[in-house]
């Protein structure tokens, strides 16, 4: 029986065996699909409610209140980290993957298959494809957050109370998909293909060390200054493959200038998580353990500013050595459009008749 195309497989007129490495990269996303099924059709059953509920609702809950019961209008649950989180960060792995499929086939396949892009250009447009539409969500999410919860008015809530600090639903919630977004770069090493060390390193460092930054945070009590200073790293990100993006298809650089605003917000998100940092940690909480945060916050912002200069310089050593290589190859091609032309005008006078020739070489001989 053929398998029909699913989620995240490109069509291909040969059906791979059942359950080898092919047939399930192809219809990945379909097999996480009826895993995650398995889940949901769990919590319909009084029996398997209870190990469904782990894996799908928040726990935790310090509110005093039972958040399946009706409450009153406006009544808020707050939450604490704990054990059962991982439980959640598992499921909405799951669905990661599978949004993964669903923005890459049905959003960019379709645009890149218009574009013809070539095979690096591809990849970069996939990658801050990808990336864009998770900083967005992100960032609004958060900003939504910090609004809502009056962060922003009162900025003494970083601190004030710590480490005694309940989250609320959408703020837990928010740090459960972060932390399942970065797990799920992983496997997607092994569905999208990626096998030469060159590509997988800054994907799994990428990987890595945004879960156990935003882990490290979260179970260390520092939600709200994380919630911050997240909302403004996705920020900076945001515009970075958003400008990415446009240098996919701006072929001739002619908005290569803004980039400088992307420069410019860069260096500045830096300085103010920065000034966030030793606001909350030094001035605000204090104490070893805030010591040792705010020193780990410091090193990332240097290790962030440095990678940035790097690769601006790198991509400036690539850009001459792309207009060298493309003088070099136009020099080539108008040498030997120059002997085709002198050998045209040889044939025409060899055609000529031998009392043709012999005229006009005297006149050439007097030129010369």
């Amino acid at each position: 029986m053929a398998i029909k195309p699913g989620l995240g497989r490109k069509t291909s007129n040969k059906n791979p065996p059942i359950l080898s490495h092919e047939f399930v990269i192809q219809n990945h996303a379909d097999i996480i699909s009826c895993v995650a099924m398995v889940f949901v059709v769990g919590l319909m059953n009084e029996s398997t409610a209870a190990f469904a509920s782990a894996f799908i609702s928040l726990h935790h809950n310090v509110s005093g209140e039972d958040p399946s019961r009706e409450q009153p209008y406006g009544k808020a649950f707050t939450y604490i980290a704990g054990i059962k989180d991982y439980c959640a960060i598992f499921f909405y792995t799951l669905t990661c993957i599978i949004m993964h499929a669903i923005i890459q086939e049905f959003v960019l396949d379709k645009i890149s298959k218009k574009m013809h892009l070539s095979k690096f250009k591809l990849a970069r447009f996939n990658e801050s494809g990808q990336l864009v539409a998770f900083y967005l969500m992100s960032f609004f999410w958060g900003a939504h957050i910090l609004v809502k919860e009056g962060y922003l008015g009162q900025v003494a809530q970083l601190w004030e109370g710590f480490p005694d600090h309940p989250m609320s639903f959408l703020h837990k919630f928010y740090f459960i998909i972060q932390l399942s977004y970065y797990l799920h770069m992983l496997p997607e090493l092994y569905f999208q293909k990626i096998k030469t060390k060159e590509e997988q390193q800054p994907k799994i460092i990428h990987s890595v060390s945004g879960f156990t930054l935003i882990v490290l945070a979260y179970i260390l009590s520092f939600q709200r200054l994380a919630l911050v200073l997240l909302t403004l790293h996705y920020f900076s990100e945001l515009l970075s493959h958003v400008f990415q993006l446009i240098g996919v298809f701006d072929r001739e650089e002619r908005l290569a200038k803004l980039r400088v605003v992307n420069n410019g917000v860069f260096f500045l998100i830096r300085f103010a998580t920065s000034v966030i940092g030793v606001l909350t940690l030094y001035y605000g909480i204090g104490g070893a353990r805030s010591l040792l945060a705010l020193g780990g916050l410091i090193a990332l912002q240097g290790y962030l500013v440095f990678s940035f200069i790097t690769e601006q310089l790198k991509a400036k050593r690539e850009a001459k050595k792309e207009a060298k290589r493309e003088a070099k190859l136009a020099l080539q091609t108008k040498k030997p459009a120059k002997a085709i032309k002198e050998k045209v005008k040889r044939k025409k006078e060899s055609d000529l008749p031998e009392a043709d020739q012999s005229s006009a070489s005297p006149i050439k001989q007097k030129v010369k």
